[in-house]
């Protein structure tokens, strides 16, 4: 029985489930807006969170613990110079999830994972 157990397996190992939550986060902040599932889309959302509360104060120790979770260093500049800022007087709820029905190949709920209030204009072109 799963009673009181808040994380999501995803169907993966504990360290494969982990890289795949940075890859996400790591997508996440580079594009403003990802693609996935709605299982990966949950358990990724509580994860940018985190990291977006961390970038609202810009301080050395803060920059590091960012920087161990995601890839790369352009998505931390990314973090503390557009997004923490951009975020500065906003508790919480960085994020929404738009759900856009079963995928095609699997029937797996697929959802749209997006930053609340990005300023990146989006296509919408569908396939």
């Amino acid at each position: 029985m799963r009673h009181r157990k808040k994380i999501a397996k995803l169907g993966r190992k504990p360290e494969a489930r982990r890289r795949m939550l940075r890859n996400l986060v790591t997508s996440l902040i580079m594009e403003e807006r990802i693609t996935t599932s709605q299982a990966r889309a949950k358990a990724a959302r509580s994860a940018v969170e985190k990291i977006i509360t961390k970038g609202r104060v810009d301080s050395v120790h803060a920059r590091r613990q960012v920087a161990k979770y995601v890839y790369g260093s352009k998505v931390v500049q990314k973090v503390f110079n557009e997004l923490g800022p951009r975020y500065a007087d906003r508790n919480g709820g960085y994020t929404r999830i738009l759900k856009l029905g079963p995928r095609r190949g699997d029937a797996a709920e697929a959802c749209i994972l997006e930053f609340v209030d990005s300023p990146v204009e989006f296509s919408s072109d569908s396939k």
